[in-house]
């Protein structure tokens, strides 16, 4: 959603770099574009104006001019007022001392109420409460059944007495009593002993009187310790007229982004935090009942400023794999046995509980450069891989070393691909498995990370994913004798310094992040050069 926005910002702290010291006009020139940036993303202008105010204010003060790299400290600055304008930390929910804790939400029709309902009970199912949804829309045609198939989804209970709306003829009768419903669920689950109430209400396509009556007589009715504002992240600048209305009607205690994988500027959602003072809380992702997650606002601003999001990314890991299988595979390296087509097959599952992978590459810092390769990746890919392994007998899994060429044929007509797949596979499967021998005999893991999936045959990020990677090693340049000119003669020595420290002459990594934020991310500068593993290369169509 803010791919324009961080483009721009990106394109902006670009011209910074290099420059030893900022002039009053630099910064000047930098604000300009801070505030076009935003103005274009759909931002409010009163929080354009404050925000652009504030980054000038600290840019032109001793922070920035008494930084050793000055244009970094700007980025800094700019990421910590976005955080600010998100609203600065991260709000979780207000659970009551005495349960049932009773969530409220409200919002326009349309905004994603009732998908989110399902979204939060299944969210908190996982982390072991017993949530109850309320069907109190009444109002919307069959409202009540959507939410009901949504609980079945989410394998969660739904108290819905009452049918609601079943024509699309008028869609503005209420039938029944949303209140008296929304009153009755709360008892219903404090009887049947459920320590969380999600109260799903009417929305209309438009602010009015009737709405937020109803929602008001709701709220009092019920006392809910959180109400949920849902907004869809892609109306525009409707966004903070139609918070602030909610904000005065029905006093919402925090804020849930719905929508949040479109592609519109989005810019005015994130303006509802700091023109209400209510935080955002949630926001959902995707159409999934799994595309939900809480907002974390420094994670949004390092999204935003193309700095990635990896503690996401490592939390999403955390949930997927399962713990019991990595003790396995540990202690099968460790005792020296060979890794396996099902070992491998065994990874791939897991690897597909994370979700799509266009959004765990989009996570990771400087990967703005390569979001048209992104884009064109082809999730079926990881599908590919699969039907093959699966397409193989037990013994061909534990020893590809038999698969001659009739049962790649063979291997090849089962999964409904050709054999230059097979050959392709086993190539890549070789790497790996040579991967994790040298693992054994105490040599590390070549090419990944600590915490890294070993061997993971076409598969984005991981050693042994590309036919580039079996090709022979580029040779050494051979170094020149040294220049009788002194500026090329200190050239030299800095890029056999850098060669020395396995910089490959690359420009040293500054001790911050990409924007001078965090820790070890690559140079945004430097991301058009990036090294990526031969595997990435690939299966992104190269570059």
């Amino acid at each position: 959603m803010f791919n324009s926005l961080s483009d721009r910002l990106s394109a902006t702290f670009k011209n910074l770099r290099g420059r030893g010291r900022l002039s009053e006009a630099d910064i000047d020139a930098t604000v300009r574009e801070i505030r076009r940036a935003l103005l274009d993303a759909d931002v409010a202008v009163p929080v354009v104006r404050e925000f652009t105010r504030a980054v000038r204010e600290r840019a032109l003060g001793a922070e920035v001019s008494a930084a050793l790299n000055p244009a970094q400290q700007v980025v800094k600055i700019v990421n910590d007022e976005l955080v600010e304008i998100l609203g600065g930390q991260t709000r979780p929910l207000s659970l009551a001392k005495n349960p049932p804790t009773v969530i409220m939400l409200a919002g326009l029709q349309g905004a994603g109420k009732t998908t989110l309902a399902g979204k939060l009970a299944l969210a908190l199912k996982e982390q072991g409460h017993t949530p109850l949804l309320v069907a109190a829309d009444l109002q919307r045609p069959n409202a009540v059944t959507q939410l009901s198939v949504v609980a079945e989804r989410a394998g969660v209970p739904v108290f819905a007495p009452h049918p609601g709306n079943t024509s699309s003829e008028d869609i503005d009768a209420v039938i029944g009593d949303p209140v008296g419903v929304a009153r009755d669920g709360v008892g219903e689950a404090r009887s049947k002993q459920h320590d969380v109430v999600i109260v799903d209400t009417a929305g209309r396509l438009g602010v009015d009187q009737v709405l937020m009556q109803q929602a008001s007589d709701i709220r009092s009715a019920i006392d809910p310790d959180e109400v949920l504002f849902v907004i869809d992240a892609m109306i525009g600048q409707d966004a903070v007229s139609t918070a602030n209305a909610f904000a005065e009607g029905v006093d919402f205690t925090g804020v849930v982004l719905s929508k949040l994988d479109g592609d519109a500027r989005g810019g005015a959602a994130l303006s509802v935090a700091k023109v209400t003072g209510r935080p955002i809380m949630f926001a959902s992702t995707g159409e999934k009942l799994t595309d939900f997650e809480v907002f974390h606002p420094d994670r949004m601003a390092s999204r935003i400023l193309d700095m990635g999001d990896v503690l996401t990314l490592i939390e999403q890991a955390e949930k997927a794999f399962d713990a019991e299988e990595a003790e396995k595979m540990a202690a099968k390296v460790a005792g020296g046995e060979d890794f396996t087509l099902s070992d491998f097959l065994v990874q791939m599952q897991q690897m597909k509980k994370l979700g799509s992978m266009k959004k765990m590459l989009g996570m990771m810092p400087g990967m703005a450069q390569m979001r048209e390769q992104i884009e064109n990746f082809d999730e079926r890919e990881v599908d590919r891989v699969q039907a093959l392994i699966q397409s193989m007998t037990p013994a061909e899994r534990d020893n590809p070393k038999i698969i001659n060429g009739s049962r790649r044929a063979r291997i090849a007509r089962g999964a409904g691909q050709t054999t230059a797949a097979v050959n392709g596979l086993l190539d890549r499967f070789a790497q790996a498995q040579k991967m994790m021998r040298q693992m054994a005999s105490g040599g590390g893991m070549p090419g990944g990370g600590p915490g890294g999936m070993p061997g993971m045959p076409g598969m984005p990020g991981m050693p042994g994913g590309g036919k580039k990677s079996r090709g022979k090693q580029a040779p050494k340049k051979k170094i020149k004798g040294k220049s009788g000119n002194p500026a090329k003669r200190a050239q030299q020595e800095r890029e056999a310094m850098q060669r020395a420290l396995g910089g490959g002459g690359r420009k040293p990594a500054s001790a911050g992040s990409a924007f001078g934020v965090g820790g070890d991310q690559p140079e945004a500068a430097d991301v058009e050069n990036l090294e990526l593993p031969s595997d990435v290369s690939k299966l992104l169509g190269g570059r």
